[in-house]
């Protein structure tokens, strides 16, 4: 800066000229001349963005997937993990800390609450630690809610979680009864909190927590011991806690696409066992190393399960019909008989008479409870931007025709396509079009032909399952 100061000296105050200038000061002409004549305001700096996220579509796929995420509940949206497989499985070449910096800047740029740090916890080996998780899956197009029973040890950092479809007294041991079987044994003790089905009543200045009597029978049989947290103390059970979190952010952060509960079950078992290949955060060991060491405290599973359910007698209104599950059930031949009862576990149900005689079995009404996507919504904002359908989180839960159907390459044709479905969501479920989609195509060709229209009876005969779908024709 101060050669500038000299060279406005001399041409200002001294009266040199511009060749003069140049000569004293040893700088080229044109230097002398821009700054001799010229005025040096300042002016704020810019800094271009650089890089893949900022030069190429990736930063742009990114920002629509947190846009997307800020529209679901905080537990059921993506981690940066998660977002980072899954540009690397759409050819993302870049490393995950790239992914991560994006995300920190966006997240700053948007005020985001920074998350907050856990305190660590140390607990003898052969302790467990059991919590349910509240989770999302999608079963044949439609949202299911999925009560996980996680179970921690502490002292390996070693989870285990299956999938029930609530949190009564026949889900939570029979979770319990596939828990010890995942983990090839019986806790020494389990650590819970006051949940409903165990807990009858809490913790009260030296009264020690009163266990349900089905609980306490099921603790007897397997033998391990029992620690109740005091009210409204869920840090004493902290470490599951984080694993229910774990859970839910690296296998719940989209909800999984599943045929039923067993399958969520092998899916959950398989990705657990993987997560055991990772190195302890404090003890510099593989989990599945400590895993082994702590699977030896362990107790040895009886050889018969506990058999897990409930019978009680059945009171029947006029029209035949009792409620379970807050459900009304008719059972047609309910009046030739004097007393039925109904026998429930987990999954399942059945009436039967005094002599054993199965009047009627299905499954629990909550086993068929599902809740809509909100695919009208959702189309709308795919209005707006067409493009995000090839990555959307929602895109994998559409049937696989209608998917081809919208992924056309023109994002003009992508528009009118969302346009015709959200017409058609005012009269018919996404099922109902997808059971007529030759029908409901075939009015719409009648009225214009489209320039990349595709004969879908054509397509579907090519492709892998073409027998499935023309069974829907």
């Amino acid at each position: 800066m101060s050669e500038v100061n000299c060279i406005k000296t001399l041409r200002n105050e001294k009266g040199l000229s511009i060749s003069a200038v140049a000569t004293a000061m040893k700088v080229n002409w044109r230097t002398a001349k821009k700054y001799g004549d010229g005025d040096q305001l300042p002016q704020e700096k810019t800094h271009q963005k650089k890089g893949m996220m900022y030069t190429e579509k990736w930063g742009e796929i990114i920002i629509d997937w947190l846009d997307e995420d800020t529209k679901v509940k905080k537990k059921l949206r993506r981690t940066n993990k998660k977002m980072f497989e899954d540009l690397k499985a759409m050819g993302f070449k870049g490393s995950y800390r790239t992914v991560c910096d994006f995300i920190h800047e966006w997240r700053a740029a948007e005020d985001d609450e920074q998350s907050k740090g856990f305190e660590r916890l140390s607990h003898p080996p052969g302790e467990a630690q059991l919590d349910f998780g509240t989770m999302e899956a999608v079963q044949d197009g439609e949202i299911l809610d999925v009560h996980a029973l996680t179970m921690s040890f502490p002292a390996s950092n070693t989870g285990f979680a299956v999938p029930m479809p609530g949190e009564n007294l026949e889900c939570f041991l029979s979770g319990l009864q596939q828990l010890f079987q995942q983990a090839g044994g019986v806790p020494i003790s389990i650590r819970i909190d006051n949940l409903t089905p165990a807990v009858k009543k809490v913790r009260k200045g030296d009264k020690e927590a009163e266990l349900t009597d089905a609980f306490r029978h099921f603790q007897q049989y397997y033998g391990f011991k029992v620690q109740v947290c005091n009210p409204s103390k869920g840090n004493e059970k902290g470490h599951v806690e984080r694993k229910v979190g774990y859970v839910r952010y690296n296998f719940f952060s989209t909800p999984p696409v599943i045929k039923d509960f067993d399958d969520l079950r092998e899916q959950l078992e398989q990705q657990l066992k993987k997560d055991r290949q990772r190195v302890h955060y404090k003890k510099e060991e593989l989990i599945e190393d400590l895993w082994l060491e702590e699977q030896q405290q362990l107790l040895k599973l009886p050889e018969e399960p506990y058999p897990v359910f409930k019978q009680f007698a059945i009171d029947f209104n006029k029209y035949n019909e009792f409620k379970l599950d807050q459900h009304l059930i008719h059972v047609p031949r309910a009046r030739n008989n004097v007393q039925l009862y109904c026998i429930v576990y987990w999954d399942s149900f059945k009436v039967i008479t005094n002599e054993g005689e199965i009047l009627l079995s299905d499954a629990r009404p909550y086993m068929k409870k599902r809740r809509f996507i909100p695919w009208k919504d959702i189309l709308k904002d795919w209005l707006k931007k067409p493009r995000i359908i090839g990555h959307s989180r929602y895109t994998p839960y559409l049937p696989g025709r209608i998917q081809e159907y919208l992924k056309v390459p023109s994002l003009a044709l992508r528009k009118q396509r969302i346009n015709e479905l959200i017409t058609l969501l005012v009269n018919h479920d996404m099922k109902e079009i997808d059971l007529n989609f030759y029908e409901y195509l075939a009015r719409n060709s009648e009225e214009q032909e489209h320039p990349y229209g595709v004969k879908w009876t054509d397509y579907d005969a090519l492709s892998s399952n073409g027998k499935e779908d023309t069974a829907h024709e």
